[in-house]
């Protein structure tokens, strides 16, 4: 969670307008880098000693001048909070110290207080049974008819009384208060219980006396609440008005239960206030200096922020001692001595208060988030990419209300009624395979549309190949549904899947742990100011990260890496879309240099029998990758020419990536040894088969390691990109589907003429486009759960069997569809990127102008050097 957010988490929302202004002070930060970047640097709008003096301490030539612009903003902020917690800090003092003089008096009072509180019921018991009688007084002396009533006690005529501020719900055996939740009610509530003199109680109770007659039932019934209420109060020798079971005493404490606990959760409060804003200094001086290659952070906390009156010792012991002066009275009050339980009570009353409070304040960063206005930016924040409802092609009236058409429910009807219709049809010989020939073409409808959520679909799979019963046996007999249930519920949760969690997990220990950021920003250090070395050493990182942390995971990871450039880049600079566009390209050639970077390779490998190692895999792609990497960065060199400076003077300066100083921790260390261990497990695998049997069981070794050790927690596993997952395992299951049913056999008889005659690299060079082109407007991962399977085949009708050469092609060639926006999730992400204004940096002309001819430049390069290089190795 970015501190921007944690901060409105924690935050207290009344005192909201009295925290640190983080944001503000964020985008302060980001002016000065600008002005940094200019070619006179930064001119401070004053001088001062103190300027002077941070010139000797500071090396870097512009820090002193922005320390000078930035440090008033600062102490504006200090100022601020320390004026609003001395003024909280004495009222709530104030406070504490009323509540004990208010104890201490009840103390002396004793229970003798309570016969008051006792006289009052009785006034008001009286008045109700006066009424009654008179009433029936002058019912006679209008001359009527005496007649027998049947009276109906209520809860009011039995004498039960609202008091302001409280209300007490009385039994036969005992009266009980249950305070109100108001302040002002409360301070009402504790008066209304407080002592008063017997004098005037009973001179009120007298002048009634003398003045009304009391009926005969009301005297009795006087005299029995008198009787109650003197048998409730009768203590034992010692009782206190803290340990008495009488109703006074129980309203007492109620009362004094509730202001102690008010008091309790405001005090704690000021504390986290105080350790929030602590915490926000520290954040906002370390982008500061991170920023602007300051040193400001050390010296500004130790002499500035820790010497102001919040953060001081003697402040934060003046605040445990009020903590703890209120847990002695609650001991006092409530717990009738016992501490622990005071302290357990107090602080179950503060989570609650916490709990209630941050689950309103998520319900309105939610509502902001989906609005865009978080982090109060308001309109500007609005211009950012928002997930709009599809719009309607048309809108057919129903006596239900009006039936809006969209692409995507086009789309679902459309296979839909081709579903149903090849059902009816025999297109293909073989009841089971006509079947499966349906599901096929339904599911592929889908994929390629996105009608559905893609996992929805792969989810549909089973479901359907299941209940139409196209599972067969050896015997190509139809199994019945338990049994096929079994058999495709095996299939699916394969080896591929157990690698394909394993890459998650290694993927998330290294960007949890940071190892990902910190090697990345060293090895970009290395790339100087230089806008082509740069751009060259950014697509290097962006496809060796999309290799180890997924082509998902990479490009995000570089485009928030690149933001520091990007806000100093002059405007209409070339070199902000060339990078973005950069990235996206060698993430996706990056998807193809390791099993596990992509699931299209995963879906590849899966397919391979015998299945290719690691280590021949990087023998093949690595050299393709590294090529493919080289050859898009000239071609975009070329057509964007991201030197050039704007104004067609002279060349841009990139400004230099700064590595983080952090040094590897155990836990790095830890992260790092086991990831190198498993790979080198898989890199030779066969060579240790009758140990471990498949790379999906070393797949476990990551999942055990950072799971047991507490790298990982119980969070991180529910991330998983398990979207992915049930997408490759409805592949999985389509794909057995297709070759048990015997619609495999049927296929590879047309493929068989179709190619019959023509050598193996024709072959490549007519399945490579057909690839490209596919994979270019669907998602890579179908591509592969579609193509795969017909690649197989093809290798398996060649003179040779070259299937594992043709899957191993396919799988390769599936990651570099990348001309357009929808291409990948890459191309997606870089699409979506927009700078301060909410303008995009790449629009769809930049696709198709630079990402048409780089996904046929590494078409070629698989085609040729990738096919040279899978001969060499036997394939």
């Amino acid at each position: 969670m970015k501190f921007s957010s944690a901060l409105k988490f924690n935050a207290v929302a009344d005192w909201w307008e009295e925290y640190i202004a983080y944001d503000v002070l964020k985008r302060y930060i980001y002016q000065l880098e600008k002005r940094q970047q200019r070619p006179d640097g930064i001119e401070p709008s004053y001088s001062d000693l103190e300027a002077n003096e941070q010139t000797t301490l500071v090396d870097h030539s512009d820090t002193p001048g922005a320390d000078s612009l930035f440090k008033p903003l600062l102490d504006k902020e200090l100022q601020k909070i320390v004026r609003f917690y001395e003024a909280q800090e004495q009222e709530l003092l104030n406070e504490l110290a009323v509540l004990e003089q208010s104890i201490t008096q009840q103390d002396e009072a004793g229970l003798e207080a309570g016969l008051d509180y006792m006289d009052e019921d009785e006034e008001d018991e009286e008045e109700d049974e006066e009424d009654e009688y008179n009433m029936l007084s002058r019912s006679e002396d209008y001359g009527k008819r005496p007649r027998r009533r049947r009276h109906k006690s209520t809860s009011v005529g039995y004498g039960t009384r609202f008091a302001t501020g409280s209300i007490r719900e009385e039994s036969t055996n005992r009266r009980f208060s249950v305070s109100s939740s108001e302040a002002g009610d409360l301070d009402a509530s504790v008066l209304s219980v407080a002592p008063r003199p017997r004098s005037a109680s009973r001179a009120v109770s007298g002048s009634r006396d003398a003045n009304s007659s009391m009926s005969p039932r009301g005297r009795a019934r006087s005299l029995g609440s008198r009787l109650r209420t003197v048998k409730d109060n009768t203590t034992s020798t010692g009782d206190t008005i803290w340990t008495a079971k009488g109703s006074y005493a129980l309203d007492t404490r109620l009362l004094f239960k509730r202001k102690i606990t008010n008091l309790y959760i405001t005090l704690s409060s000021l504390k986290s206030y105080v350790e929030v804003n602590y915490s926000g200094f520290g954040k906002i001086l370390k982008k500061y200096d991170k920023v602007v290659y300051g040193e400001l952070k050390d010296r500004y906390m130790h002499e500035v922020v820790e010497t102001s009156a919040p953060f001081t010792a003697e402040s934060k012991a003046r605040m445990s001692d009020a903590i703890s002066r209120l847990t002695e009275l609650y001991t006092k009050c409530v717990t009738n001595g016992d501490k622990s339980t005071a302290q357990q009570q107090l602080k179950l009353y503060q989570r609650e208060h916490i709990a209630w409070e941050r689950n309103t304040v998520w319900r309105q960063m939610i509502g902001e988030q989906r609005h865009g206005t978080m982090n109060g930016l308001g309109t500007l924040m609005g211009a950012t990419l928002v997930q709009q409802e599809e719009s309607s092609l048309f809108n057919i009236p129903t006596p239900l209300g009006s039936l809006k058409l969209t692409k995507k429910r086009v789309s679902l009807t459309v296979a839909l009624v081709v579903f149903i219709a090849l059902l009816k049809m025999d297109i293909v010989a073989g009841e089971e395979a006509n079947k499966c020939f349906a599901i096929l073409a339904f599911s592929t409808i889908l994929w390629a549309t996105e009608a559905i959520p893609l996992f929805v679909t792969s989810i549909c799979v089973p479901l359907l190949l299941v209940c139409l019963r196209v599972i067969r046996d050896d015997n190509d007999t139809a199994l019945s549904t338990p049994d096929a249930t079994k058999y495709i519920f095996s299939v699916m949760f394969s080896p591929t899947i157990m690698l394909l969690i394993g890459g998650f997990t290694i993927s998330s220990a290294l960007s949890k742990t940071n190892i990902d950021r910190i090697l990345i920003t060293r090895v970009l250090s290395l790339a100087g100011s230089k806008p082509s070395s740069v751009l060259l050493a950014f697509m290097g990182v962006s496809c060796f990260a999309s290799m180890w942390i997924s082509n998902v995971a990479a490009p995000t990871l570089c485009f928030t890496l690149i933001r520091p450039i990007l806000r100093t880049l002059p405007p209409g600079s070339a070199f902000a879309p060339a990078l973005i566009l950069a990235i996206a390209l060698a993430a996706n050639i990056g998807g193809q240099s390791s099993p596990i970077s992509s699931p299209q390779n995963l879906i590849a490998l899966a397919a391979m029998d015998p299945k290719l190692d690691w280590a021949s895999w990087f023998a093949v792609a690595l050299p393709v990758s590294i090529i493919s990497i080289l050859l898009i960065w000239l071609l975009l060199l070329v057509m964007y020419r991201p030197a050039r400076s704007p104004d067609g003077e002279g060349e841009i300066e990139i400004r230099t990536i700064r590595p983080t100083r952090e040094s590897f921790t155990l836990k790095q260390y830890w992260v790092t040894f086991v990831c190198l261990f498993t790979i080198t497990l898989w890199c030779f695998e066969h060579k240790i088969e009758g140990l471990v049997g498949d790379m999906g069981v070393i797949a476990i070794i990551p999942i055990a390691a950072f799971f047991a050790t507490g790298v990982l927690k119980k969070d991180d596993f529910e991330q998983f990109a398990w979207t992915i997952v049930f997408l490759a395992m409805g592949g999985i299951a389509l794909g057995k589907g297709v070759t048990s049913s015997g619609l495999m056999v049927t296929m590879d008889r047309m493929i068989h003429r179709l190619l019959e005659g023509l050598s193996l690299y024709t072959v490549v060079l007519v399945l490579s486009p057909v690839v490209l082109i596919v994979s270019t407007f669907i998602s890579h991962t179908i591509a592969s759960v579609l193509l795969v399977p017909i690649a197989k085949e093809v290798g398996e009708s060649l003179p040779g069997d070259h299937a594992n050469l043709l899957i191993f092609m396919t799988g390769l060639l599936c990651s570099v569809g990348m001309g357009m926006p929808v291409s990948g999730f890459p191309n997606q992400t870089a699409a979506a990127q927009e700078d301060e204004l909410g303008r995009l940096y790449l629009t769809n002309m930049d696709f198709l102008k630079n990402g048409v001819p780089a996904s046929i430049v590494a078409t070629l390069v698989v085609a040729t050097v990738g096919f040279v290089l899978m001969i060499a190795i036997g394939l």
